[in-house]
């Protein structure tokens, strides 16, 4: 009985100290999320737990996985579901953290690369300008390069 509630203790105990996974082990999943299914739907349930109150930029990366999806599938009926849903994700990440750059770019860089019959192309100008001017202020080498070449690859 005793080795049972250590078990529960200690199984508890892990539950409050689990951490947030690491952004660059999330962007690098994201990365491979393009071209490997597997990897996107693991992605997904990994940022499940996540959502506007408790870490906008996991649940940015959650909606963008779930409209990344959307290229892994055939049927057109889930390919727009996965597009809704993780369009009204990351909308509700950016409303949660207007000023996070890497949100704005998340957004940004979905309406430069689906077709423009889906209609979410609304925020692409304002996200651009944004970007141009929040760039620099960005603390992350890596994350700044990423965003500065996308920025000119799309000028």
């Amino acid at each position: 009985m005793k080795l049972i509630a250590c078990f529960l203790m200690l199984l508890f105990d892990l539950n409050y100290t689990a951490e947030d996974p690491s952004l660059s082990s999330i962007r690098l999943k994201f990365h491979n999320s393009t071209s490997s299914e597997k990897v996107c739907k693991d992605l997904i349930k990994q940022l499940q737990p996540y959502n506007e109150k408790n870490n906008p930029l996991l649940l940015g990366y959650k909606g963008s996985a779930t409209m990344l999806m959307a290229t892994h599938v055939v049927n057109p009926f889930s390919k727009l579901s996965y597009f809704k849903n993780g369009r009204i994700s990351l909308e509700k990440a950016i409303q949660a953290d207007k000023n996070n750059v890497e949100l704005r770019f998340l957004r940004y860089t979905v309406q430069t690369n689906i077709p423009s019959f889906l209609g979410y192309s609304s925020h692409l100008e304002k996200d651009r300008v944004f970007l141009r001017e929040s760039v620099n202020g960005v603390k992350e080498n890596d994350l700044k390069k990423i965003i500065t070449s996308y920025l000119k690859q799309k000028s």
